[in-house]
């Protein structure tokens, strides 16, 4: 049978899921290729530590250079992740006209465009399914199989750390550093989990479904990023009591010809497809034209899910080098149009208001009085708990609204005498 020669750079978690992979499945692979992928280089700065796989030792290098240099090896699979040596890496390999197969979001989100354009220029494929979503096939499914739909709105819980602590912080009424730890202690969450809890690594993979959904590079300072650090149980418990639960979402919504991207916490009803994924789970709602909704629910992080889609683009690239096809499917669809984007102030939602308001009389009317010439419409308006200190929280769900205007009515209520805390916002969604 015929050999593909397979370069993998980064031999951490993933990629020893990769080798393993390999291992336990090549047969598999194999038969349903008629070609035999083999593992020829692999490259990594550490190659004496033990990664729970057995490997030959000759072909193990700290020389990444040489790897993809080597004119045995027709692949290159880069995990090094980061965007300093990975991009290098990544551009050399395509440049010599050699398939990059990569799980690499953010550098995707900050310099897919010159990345996609080395691709193009070459005629060579970039895939990256493993890049949002672990895996769940969300990238082969706008790239492919929703590929004849308009994409009206991609919804998606994009993270398995932020989602793994709130729904902790939900079911246990747990504070925010608490599950946090204990999401440390469990290996759910770094060490350092700012890129998780900050909502950062969601936003790379916004901007990569973005992208893919309206066909241009989308810049990560368009997307607008609002992450979960010191979120209050108390809101999550109030949002719990409403019919809702609190999510790290991704929204991206097209409408009128502009497209808006952004990140934040939201409530999503308690009985939506989204309101019921727990766990380190992730789900990707996507609405199209043709389709309606489609949901895509699994494993988002991890060695074998995420190997599993790093393998699977290996197979699609070694389909496209024995078909001649390289290139076939363009790594982001060219509309040759730039997206449109929607500035943050005007995007329109319902809101969650939670203010801490002296308990006497004309304080409410003072408030929607407000409200109300900053064109924001009541839904309910609810007194969740007696007075503390002469203070009550109260908790009032909006109609849609302008951001513009949320803004600024919250600003102006923010500074009255009679409210003793900063107000808490969170957007409704669904």
């Amino acid at each position: 049978m015929k050999e593909i020669g397979l370069g993998l750079l980064g031999f951490g978690t993933v990629g020893a899921g990769v080798v393993r992979g390999l291992q336990d499945n090549g047969a598999l692979i194999g038969s349903r290729l008629g070609v035999k992928p083999v593992l020829r280089r692999i490259a990594d700065l550490d190659i004496a530590s033990d990664r729970g796989v057995t490997v030959d030792a000759s072909i193990l290098t700290t020389d990444a250079q040489a790897v993809i240099d080597d004119p045995a090896v027709d692949v290159v699979i880069e995990l090094v992740g980061g965007t300093g040596v990975a991009k290098d890496f990544v551009l050399r390999a395509l440049a010599q006209g050699k398939p990059v197969v990569t799980a690499n979001k953010a550098l995707l989100a900050d310099h897919g465009a010159e990345i996609f354009a080395m691709a193009r220029e070459k005629q060579t494929d970039i895939y990256f399914g493993a890049s949002v979503g672990g895996g769940i096939p969300i990238v082969r499914a706008l790239r492919e199989g929703l590929s004849a739909n308009r994409i009206e709105s991609i919804h998606g819980i994009l993270n398995g750390t932020c989602n793994y602590i709130l729904t902790e912080m939900e079911r246990n009424g747990v504070a925010f550093d608490d599950c946090l730890a204990d999401a440390q202690a469990k290996g759910y969450a770094e060490a350092e989990p700012s890129l998780d809890i900050d909502g950062f690594d969601t936003a790379h993979k916004a901007v990569i479904l973005a992208s893919l959904a309206y066909g241009g590079t989308v810049p990560m300072e368009a997307v607008f990023v609002e992450g979960i650090r010191g979120l209050s149980a108390l809101d999550i418990g109030y949002a719990r009591d409403l019919g809702y639960r609190v999510k790290l979402l991704a929204v991206i919504r097209s409408e009128a010809g502009a497209v808006e991207i952004r990140v934040h916490p939201s409530l999503v009803p308690m009985d939506s497809m989204l309101g019921s994924v727990s766990g380190v789970f992730n789900a990707v709602l996507v609405n199209g034209d043709m389709t309606g909704d489609t949901l895509y629910y699994g494993r988002g992080a991890g060695a074998d899910p995420t190997a599993s889609t790093v393998l699977g683009d290996v197979l699609d690239v070694v389909r496209n080098l024995e078909s001649g096809a390289a290139h076939r499917i363009p790594a982001i669809p060219e509309s040759g149009d730039a997206i449109q984007l929607r500035p943050m102030p005007e995007i329109t939602t319902r809101y969650y208001l939670r203010l801490c308001l002296k308990d006497e009389p004309g304080v409410l009317s003072m408030i929607t009085h407000i409200l109300g010439r900053h064109q924001i419409s009541l839904a309910s308006a609810l007194q969740k708990e007696a007075p503390e200190d002469n203070h009550v929280p109260v908790v009032f769900m909006t109609h849609a609204a302008k951001e513009a205007e949320v803004n600024a009515a919250l600003e102006e209520i923010a500074a009255l005498e009679c409210v003793a805390r900063e107000p808490v916002r969170l957007r409704i969604e669904g």
